[in-house]
């Protein structure tokens, strides 16, 4: 039976907490798509396809034609930054794009001014922000609340979604604070700082029943105070941390290793980074976060507790370095030792010459798009079926996480066939070749 989705009517608004390299660079494509200067590679919801009914029915239309999604052009981008640069001067700065389209795109990018940002140096060590906002966490709270209702009055919005892709805050555990919502409020009145900065937009966006998408390794949804507060509001949540780079490489091969039964005694990962990013992840509070985010991801697709001659003694280590000549331009080095037949040993060596913002771009547009759809079709909490896009996916107390990205492509594809009424597809395929015994 098919959802009832509202229509995607009139203006959304996308608010952006951190208008650096990721979010320039996806204001900066929607504005070129706009205009027709390029088209949104990368962006499932743009460019993907999906198969409905049998194969032999020969139905695969593209997804923004399948599912009621906002139009490119009814979005309105805003957001905050802890530097007062409108977006044509951060993206300048940032580098990822070439000054020509840049320069193309000034007028509407220029026009994309941050208000001021809710910070807290402590959360980010490396950042020293000179455009944000003073007061204690209920003070912030209240102001970012009043910022996203004149933005949407302002832009005559009919709908809001929050996607974070501000830094990586540091690294740190749950706690009583982040337990329940009536404790959560109670800490923002009495200004406790294990409330973090993604956290007050996360409670700011929620509180009013806009969804929040979290692009970083942050604890911010991922808290029961955030996921009881959703449930209440009826509002989407989906965390977290963008899958690019590196990870987007080991999501797709592991799930091939572990398919074919090969075992894998070790994965070494070494990155290089200059942006923003890389700096903040040069304190190495900033950088357990984004490890745990990391180290993850093999442990859930290999599970060495039910494969032990595989992967029980798999030797995994990550690094983050900090290198500023390459910009936005990340670069990863894998060297995976692997063994099959008989314990014979192989080696696979990756070397991945990414870009950061381009890969993370179209993610941040998606979910952005996807999010706004669930609020529309009234589905609340976690999100479970959009960890398509993220390192380390938030799901239920308990559940654990899934990381192989075949598998989260078919349960987004299904959510979607399900969504709109169609048959699910399990690609068993049996049923093609007894119909044609039969027929006989």
């Amino acid at each position: 039976m098919k959802t009832n989705i509202e229509p995607a009517e009139g203006k959304l608004g996308i608010l952006i907490p951190g208008l650096g390299a990721v979010a320039t660079t996806l204001i900066a494509g929607v504005e070129a798509v706009r205009k027709g200067l390029s088209q949104p590679f990368g962006s499932v919801t743009q460019m993907g396809t999906i198969r409905l009914g049998k194969r032999t029915e020969n139905r695969r239309p593209k997804i923004k034609d399948f599912v009621p999604l906002a139009n490119l052009n009814d979005i309105v981008f805003g957001g905050w930054d802890v530097f007062g640069d409108n977006v044509y001067e951060a993206a300048s700065k940032a580098k990822v794009l070439d000054k020509d389209l840049l320069f193309s795109l000034k007028k509407e990018l220029e026009a994309v001014v941050p208000m001021k940002a809710a910070f807290d140096k402590n959360y980010a060590k490396n950042l020293t922000g000179t455009h944000v906002k003073t007061g204690t966490r209920y003070e912030l709270a209240q102001a970012v609340i009043e910022d996203i209702k004149n933005f949407k009055a302002k832009n005559n919005c009919d709908r809001i979604v929050l996607v974070w892709c501000g830094s990586t805050e540091i690294y740190y555990e749950p706690s009583e604070v982040h337990s329940t919502l009536e404790k959560f409020e109670q800490g923002l009145r009495e200004d406790n700082k294990l409330i973090s900065p993604s956290m007050i937009y996360a409670y700011a966006a929620l509180i009013q029943g806009i969804p929040f998408a979290n692009g970083a390794p942050n604890l911010t949804v991922d808290i029961p105070a955030m996921t009881d507060l959703a449930k209440l509001t009826q509002t989407p949540i989906a965390g977290k941390d963008f899958k690019t780079g590196q990870t987007l490489m080991k999501t797709i091969l592991a799930p091939g290793l572990a398919a074919r039964a090969l075992g894998v005694n070790g994965w070494f990962s070494d990155n290089i980074l200059g942006n923003r990013d890389g700096l903040v992840l040069d304190d190495p509070d900033n950088f357990k976060t984004k490890e745990v985010s990391k180290l993850g991801v093999l442990e859930d697709i290999f599970k060495p507790e039910d494969n032990p001659e595989l992967y029980g003694n798999i030797y995994h280590k990550i690094r983050i370095n900090y290198y500023p000549p390459h910009g936005d331009n990340k670069e990863s080095w894998d060297n995976i030792d692997i063994f099959g037949w008989l314990g014979y040993k192989m080696q696979i060596k990756i070397n991945f010459l990414c870009r950061d913002s381009i890969l993370a771009a179209p993610i941040a547009l998606d979910l952005a798009l996807f999010s706004d759809m669930a609020k529309r079709a009234n589905m609340s909490g976690i999100q479970e079926w959009l960890s398509f896009y993220l390192k380390s996916p938030q799901t239920a107390p308990g559940l654990p996480a899934e990381n192989d990205i075949f598998k989260q492509l078919i349960k987004l594809e299904n959510t979607l066939r399900h969504l709109m009424g169609e048959d699910l597809i399990t690609h068993l395929g049996l049923d093609y070749y007894e119909e044609l015994a039969e027929a006989k």
